[in-house]
């Protein structure tokens, strides 16, 4: 069970009376709801005007209609002590919103001292903070206003944006009061019953209420009324004190709790990184499944490889030629074909080179040699649309967690402009992505289901061997290590094409390039378990 569970739980048993016990001698609760009703009245105040906290004028209305404090035994979520009651939020607290007048605090208003004027920033852990970024206005200017003003022990509450999230405003050395913006709304409980509100508010009763009164797309938002009418249980005074004690005793364990538990799923998570880490090195050494003579040798696997690329018209290196057996000019490919070229062959692998032992019936081949793509994204990209299209151009910044991601945060391109684009790229279904500028060496298999193109700092690379198997080699401690060791650039660290297509990677017969990733995949859901 996780810390916020157990302080679920602890909050859910206090408000169902099930924390501590009844003591007939404390009353019941109907008394005590009756009496702040005679003490509203007293000052003008019923149900009807909860949300102003003025006094009652001839021309308002109940805000939950003709009688708002009558409850149906539908509503009533679960059961409660013989001697509590239900009633509404709005029965035993006052409702405020801030002044909405033209006399509202604009930037020119604001001083460098004077009344405090509170906003959604100002809020945190249930406080209104006094920090070096909060407004003020002055005397002068809070006097004009008409509603709004803060008091001692007043909680607010966000009606728009993060809904539900509350503060609490207690005297703060000189100041005494305050001023709150428009997207608040002062809830004034009565003070034998200000301690047992804040229990409600962090109960779970109150965030099922939440959810079922917040309304709006584009910004939540929820309205007083509504607020006021929220069911509250409400136990005896003395057992309301008694519940608060329970809790203040209780919560600083659960903290700790939740101290030690985001300690241990920061350790989880390390240890799930490593033991990833590890997986995929064994693997990319030969030594996460056994070696089966059946299943024959890399070498012949490569050597295939580099006969149907010719029988396809593709050189010996990670360029192509546009016409079968015939070479093209650079400057011809690069617009032309899906592969950006070199003039050079691909260098033969020299023992220095190799960072460790690989099984007899593996290989050591450079990228270039297993790739018919390896390209990257447009150097010059064009400007994208303001309305959404199916066509996107992606970044690095699209590419994590092995999948692509943010796909409402890309340039939108024509069709036209797409196809242009997509002369150069051609993703398709299959190819693996890498980011090779900037953030290094996230990679992801495409599925092919949408129209994408890329920015430079990704590179496309299609393979002929099992694409799984090379990306999850590229994953590998021993890829990830030295693209970043060998990436160069000053503003923006790169691995460029020329280096990947120069990349040595180990290379396992086909057979077995399936069953490590057979094994992987086994795997790796028990690392991201530990993380959980």
């Amino acid at each position: 069970m996780t810390a916020k569970d157990l302080k679920n739980a602890l909050l859910q048993e206090a408000v169902q009376g099930k924390l501590v016990p009844q003591i007939a001698s404390e009353g019941n609760a109907r008394d005590l709801l009756e009496e702040i009703r005679k003490e509203r009245l007293s000052h003008g105040l019923d149900f009807a005007n909860a949300k102003s906290g003025k006094r009652k004028s001839k021309n308002e209305t109940a805000l939950a209609g003709s009688n708002p404090c009558d409850i149906k035994k539908e509503e009533i979520p679960f059961e409660i002590p013989e001697n509590w009651c239900w009633c509404r939020l709005g029965e035993i607290c006052t409702f405020e919103n801030g002044d909405r007048s033209s006399n509202y605090p604009v930037e020119i208003d604001y001083t460098s001292d004077g009344i405090p004027f509170f906003g959604a920033a100002d809020m945190k852990n249930n406080k209104l903070l006094f920090s070096d970024n909060l407004r003020f206005i002055s005397e002068e200017k809070f006097d004009s206003l008409r509603s709004g003003k803060l008091q001692n022990k007043d909680y607010v509450m966000l009606l728009r944006g993060a809904v539900g999230k509350w503060a609490q405003f207690l005297n703060h050395g000189k100041y005494s009061t305050g001023f709150i913006n428009a997207q608040m709304v002062i809830i004034r409980a009565y003070e034998s019953i200000v301690e047992y509100i804040k229990v409600l508010f962090n109960s779970p009763i109150f965030e099922i209420f939440l959810r079922s009164k917040t309304t709006g797309t584009a910004v939540a938002q929820m309205s007083a009324k509504d607020l006021s009418t929220l069911l509250i249980p409400l136990p005896p005074l003395a057992e309301q004190k008694r519940i608060v004690a329970a809790i203040e005793k209780f919560m600083p364990l659960i903290e700790e709790y939740g101290k030690k538990e985001t300690e241990l799923k920061a350790i989880n998570e390390q240890i799930g990184a490593l033991t990833k880490k590890a997986i995929l090195q064994e693997a990319v050494q030969g030594k996460l499944v056994p070696q089966i003579a059946a299943e024959g040798n890399a070498r012949d696997l490569l050597e295939e490889i580099r006969k149907e690329k010719l029988s396809h018209g593709f050189a010996n290196s990670y360029g192509i030629c546009s016409e079968k057996g015939k070479k093209s000019k650079i400057s011809d490919l690069r617009s032309k074909s899906q592969i950006r070229v070199t003039k050079k062959e691909l260098p033969e692998i020299t023992e220095d080179e190799i960072p460790f032992d690989i099984p007899e019936s593996w290989c050591w081949c450079r990228l270039g040699e297993i790739c018919t793509k390896l390209v990257d994204g447009d150097h010059n990209p064009p400007a994208g649309l303001q309305e959404k299209t199916e066509y996107l151009m992606l970044s690095s910044r699209n590419i994590n967690d092995d999948k692509l991601v943010d796909l409402d945060l890309v340039r939108y391109l024509s069709k036209e402009v797409f196809e242009k684009e997509n002369e150069r790229t051609k993703a398709e279904k299959g190819d693996i992505f890498f980011t090779s500028v900037g953030t290094l060496g996230r990679s992801c298999i495409f599925d092919g289901s949408i129209n994408v193109s890329f920015q430079r700092s990704v590179s496309i690379i299609k393979t002929e061997i099992f694409n799984y198997y090379l990306k999850y080699c590229l994953d590998s401690g021993y890829v990830q290590n030295f693209v970043v060791k060998n990436a160069t650039g000053t503003a923006q660290k790169g691995f460029y094409l020329n280096q990947l297509a120069e990349l040595i990677i180990p290379l396992p017969p086909l057979a077995e390039q399936k069953r490590i990733v057979a094994a992987i995949e086994k795997m790796l859901p028990l690392c991201e378990k530990l993380g959980e």
